[in-house]
């Protein structure tokens, strides 16, 4: 006999619970193995591929680690150090920017200038305020992210946790089916297999979408001649999960810096834009609808603000799970959705079963 529905609630409210007790408490040691399950999980598809080829599970685990290993050390010795000497270099170049900039606008705006007037008492408290936080900022980007110990485990332990895991990928969904509660088992697998379908249309797709967006945006502003393009389009395609946001921020970015590289030569700075424009043309039109797919469940308000909340209350690791659990709760909202439609609470207690 199945628990009663209070009990039910009871049990899976007590499970959502300790989930977010742990995640609140446990937030930066289990972040390898969020990170190293989310790894496995993107390549469960290849693993699967290659053993459909005629490998075993293990042949088929130690090729994709190979191959990342091999990806990770060309990368390495190829992209990272340009990428992070770009990176430094704006950093170091930020104050002249400045300059540069409180130069054009008092040359072009002076009344920006004026002591009385609003716009230059706004942009006095918004200075102070960067200043006033802007070490506190870095602090905590310190105290948080930068410890050496901590990046040396991480690096290490990730690679092993994805390898074990994809490993035994197949074991575990079948050890975890055979613990679900015989009564919802079907309901239970029908719900994991649409949560499933969205996390694989948005994770490895959205991914995938980063991956080509980011690649182009650094390669064309580097022909363009963009002294951070680099830096800019890695930044930009890395942003591109959140929507619009990675288009927004990235195109601004780029643009501002041109307008200081090439003031004058508007041909370049409008290749710069064109960059951008013709990247979300190509996102919007092609890549999205072909590798995310129309429909995936994640409304774009809903994905801003389970990022924005899970990674207010826990962090980095918050931003992580933030689009699992966004998709798991959009999926139950709708299963909650088509139960109350078929209540007699919705249909009344007249209403006549369809045909």
């Amino acid at each position: 006999m199945a628990l009663p529905v209070k009990d039910q609630l009871k049990y899976w409210g007590l499970a959502s619970a300790v989930f977010l007790v742990a995640l609140w408490f446990l937030g930066d040691v289990i972040l390898p193995f969020v990170i190293g399950g989310a790894i496995a999980y993107f390549l469960d598809p290849v693993a699967d591929r290659l053993e459909g080829m005629g490998l075993s599970r293990a042949a088929s685990a130690v090729v994709i680690s190979l191959v990342a290993l091999l990806t990770f050390v060309l990368m390495a010795l190829l992209v990272i150090p340009l990428l992070v000497e770009q990176a430094v270099a704006l950093f170091n170049i930020a104050p002249q920017l400045a300059r540069d900039l409180q130069g054009f606008l008092s040359d072009h705006f002076p009344s920006i200038f004026q002591p009385e007037s609003t716009l230059h008492k706004t942009l006095l408290s918004l200075g102070e305020t960067i200043r006033e936080r802007g070490g506190q900022v870095f602090q905590t980007l310190l105290n948080s992210a930068a410890s050496l110990i901590d990046l040396v485990l991480l690096v290490v332990i990730v690679p092993v946790v994805a390898f074990y895991l994809l490993y035994d990928w197949d074991h575990l969904i079948a050890k975890i089916d055979g613990l679900l509660p015989r009564d919802h088992a079907p309901v239970i697998r029908d719900l994991a297999s649409q949560i499933d379908h969205t996390l694989a249309s948005f994770i490895r797709g959205m991914g995938t979408v980063c991956l080509v967006l980011g690649t182009y945006y650094a390669i064309a502003l580097m022909l363009v001649g963009l002294q951070f393009g680099l830096v800019v389009g890695a930044f930009a395609g890395l942003i591109t999960f959140i929507p619009y946001v990675g288009s927004i921020v990235g195109g601004v970015l780029a643009v501002g810096l041109a307008l200081f590289q090439f003031w004058g030569d508007w041909l370049s700075i409008g290749l710069v834009a064109a960059i951008f424009v013709s990247g979300q043309v190509i996102e919007g039109n092609v890549l999205t609808p072909k590798l995310v797919g129309s429909s995936v469940g994640l409304h774009p308000v809903w994905l801003i603000f389970a990022l924005s909340a899970f990674g207010t209350l826990f962090g980095f690791v918050g931003m992580l799970v933030a689009v699992p659990v966004a998709a798991s709760l959009g999926v139950i909202t709708r299963f909650a959705l088509r139960q109350y439609k078929d209540s007699r609470l919705y249909r009344g207690l007249d209403a006549q079963d369809p045909d």
